[in-house]
């Protein structure tokens, strides 16, 4: 499946029309993993966002210290990585792929807020999905952990 075309069908890119689409993937770059590779890793600096295309991903919140645990895995349609267009702050997991050939496409923050200078639009669409789903994710949390 086509980047921009599966782009469409996640809800961080809702609202983007199909230039902005086609600048976003302009902006990405394919990488290639297969099992067990660290595409991620805990507390390491973040400043890429990742699509994934095809294959699987497994997320590990645990310390590097400590056994491996997956928590989620991750498959094509899904992003991680958001918070790091946002802030650049360190990875709060490590991801790794969980099957050969999987193949994500890392958008780069730098490149990102570049692009969102040249269009405020696209940049407005894209922070306020990062803050819906981000708002999301913090009430499911709250209920869960009272």
């Amino acid at each position: 499946m086509q980047l921009i075309d599966l782009m469409k069908g996640i809800e961080l890119f809702h609202g983007l029309n199909q230039t902005q689409l086609e600048h976003l993937a302009n902006i990405s770059q394919q990488e290639t993993y297969n099992e067990g590779e660290v595409i991620v890793a805990i507390d390491s600096p973040g400043s890429e966002m990742y699509i994934i295309t095809e294959g699987q991903v497994e997320i590990d919140t645990s310390p590097e210290s400590t056994a491996r645990r997956a928590l989620v895995y991750l498959g094509e349609g899904q992003i991680f990585g958001e918070v790091s267009l946002l802030d650049g702050g360190p990875r709060s997991a490590t991801v790794s792929s969980a099957q050969d050939g999987t193949i994500v496409f890392k958008l780069s923050r730098e490149a990102f807020l570049g692009l969102c200078q040249q269009d405020t639009a696209l940049g407005y669409a894209m922070m306020r999905n990062i803050a819906l789903d981000l708002s999301f994710k913090l009430r499911h949390y709250n209920l869960n952990n009272p």
